[in-house]
Formats: structure tokens, C-alpha cells, sequence
């Protein structure tokens, strides 16, 4: 948890230095495809599996990374755009019953409605005046995280390598094509990235899109679902946290207010079955 709290302190950081936002995380699929390859053993899945799969790549390895990057881009402070991605939780569990049919009981609906109002909270902070867009921007990285979730339900036979390369392949791909239309100066801009920023990306690709996940399949292992997925509630503050140590961002009062009623809504619907 701490290493996903750090993909948008690093994230930011990268930005900073001139990396356009899309370009970086094409940039940051390509380093995950280049690593995974020697892993992936070149078989296609079943034709059943290919549509989510798509579906997956697309969301996962295009949406959430390019929205990530956009909402930290267009944003002055970081920690709102932290607790907005907890909305990936409640966006989740309304697609599932959408695409998958699942029943929502009247526990969840009630918290699904109390993280929107700790959104809502935080919305009003005086600070985010000028953030909006990010802000807009966030929502959406969550909205396709929830969807991702949803389609990785129906890939849960296949190996994790492939899910892992086709995200990584998908993202690449698209996003540097993405980039080149609308940045511009593709290659020159390549050229312009220093060793910091490479660094920064590689942090991303490395520690949070490979080791953090590898780290979570492994406890997959020994504990169950249930048991793992409230940990994820932690990650934001641990981002906050490094948010404060590297920016020096001072939580206001109604962001606290907001961040609490949102952390704990997303805590408590992992918990209920």
C-alpha cells in the first residue's frame, strides 16, 4: 500500500520535470511490456477470453494511467486526487451489478451514497477552486478502475503474465499514439527526458505497476479476498502522507472531513459480503 500511495507523489514529480502526461504513461506501459516479456510464453488465450481481455487492457493499461496522469497534471495540490481514486471502489461494485447482474444490498447502496458525499465534502474545500478539472479527471481514472475490476472477474483463469503484458501492450500502444496527435514532437520530446524523470517512470513501472501487484497475488495465496482488499483503504494515506514530506501539502479541515467519510465508506464496503 505504500508503493501504490507513491505512484501519484512520484507521478507528480515526473510531471513536474515537462513529461507530458500522456507520453509518461505510455512511457510507463512500455517499460512494464519490455520487463514481462521474457514471462509471457507467446500462447493466446481462449476466444472466449478475448473480448474482456481487450476490455481489461484498455481500461486498466490506457484509461487509469492517462487519467491518472491528466488529473495530476491539471491539479496544484495531490491529495484530493488521492482520495477521489477510493471512488474506484464504489464505481466497481455498480458496474458489476450493471455488467455481471450482482445484487447490491441496502448496506452498500447506503455507504456507495456516503463516499459520494465525502467527495462531495471535499469539493467545497476553498482550495480546489482552481483544481476542478483535475478533480473531473480523477473521477474518471476511478470509474475505469471499477470496470477493470469488473472484467479481471472474468479472466481469473488466465495466468497473471498475460493479463499483465496485454495491459502493458495495450497501453503502450494506444497511449503513444494517443500522444503523438495530441502533444505533438513525440520523439523530440523523448529526447528532452532527463535521467530524474526516466527514474520517476521507472519507480512507476517497476515498484507499483509490477512489484506492488505481484506483492498482492502473492498474499492472494495465503488469505482471502475478503482479508486483502480493506487494506487498499490505506494507500491513500500513505499518499497523503508522502504528499506532506515532498510537497508539503497541509490537509484543510473539510479535506480531512471528506477524506474520512470516503476512506471509511470504501473500508467498510470491502468488509460487507
Amino acid at each position: 500500500m505504500v508503493a501504490h500511495g507513491s505512484a501519484f507523489p512520484v507521478a507528480k514529480l515526473a510531471l513536474n520535470n515537462s513529461v507530458p502526461p500522456i507520453l509518461m504513461a505510455s512511457l510507463r506501459m512500455g517499460l512494464v511490456l519490455i520487463i514481462l516479456i521474457p514471462f509471457w510464453r507467446f500462447k493466446l488465450p481462449e476466444k472466449k477470453y478475448i473480448a474482456p481481455l481487450i476490455a481489461f487492457s484498455i481500461s486498466m493499461g490506457v484509461m487509469v494511467y492517462v487519467f491518472m496522469n491528466l488529473s495530476l497534471y491539471y491539479s496544484n495540490i495531490i491529495s484530493p486526487i488521492i482520495v477521489g481514486s477510493q471512488l474506484a471502489i464504489p464505481f466497481g461494485i455498480l458496474a458489476s451489478a450493471l455488467i455481471l447482474g450482482e445484487n447490491i444490498s441496502s448496506k452498500k447502496w447506503i455507504l456507495i451514497f456516503t463516499a459520494f458525499i465525502g467527495i462531495v465534502v471535499i469539493f467545497f474545500d476553498p482550495q480546489l477552486s482552481n483544481n476542478f478539472v483535475g478533480l473531473f479527471f480523477a473521477s474518471l481514472m476511478a470509474l475505469f478502475f471499477g470496470l477493470a475490476q469488473v472484467y479481471s472477474r472474468q479472466l481469473k483463469n488466465l495466468d497473471t503474465s498475460l493479463l499483465n503484458i496485454s495491459v502493458g501492450l495495450f497501453g503502450f500502444v494506444i497511449l503513444l499514439i494517443i500522444s503523438y496527435f495530441v502533444e505533438g514532437d513525440t520523439v523530440l520530446n523523448i529526447k528532452n527526458i532527463n535521467l530524474d524523470s526516466w527514474m520517476l517512470i521507472s519507480y512507476q513501472a517497476i515498484i507499483v505497476s509490477l512489484c506492488a501487484h505481484l506483492l498482492m497475488f502473492y498474499l492472494y495465496k495465503f488469505y482471502t479476498v475478503g482479508k486483502i482488499f480493506p487494506f487498499y483503504s490505506l494507500f491513500p494515506i500513505f499518499g497523503i502522507l508522502l504528499t506532506f514530506f515532498v510537497f508539503g501539502e497541509v490537509p484543510t479541515t473539510l479535506f480531512i472531513l471528506g477524506g474520512i467519510i470516503v476512506i471509511t465508506s470504501v473500508f467498510l464496503l470491502h468488509k460487507i459480503k
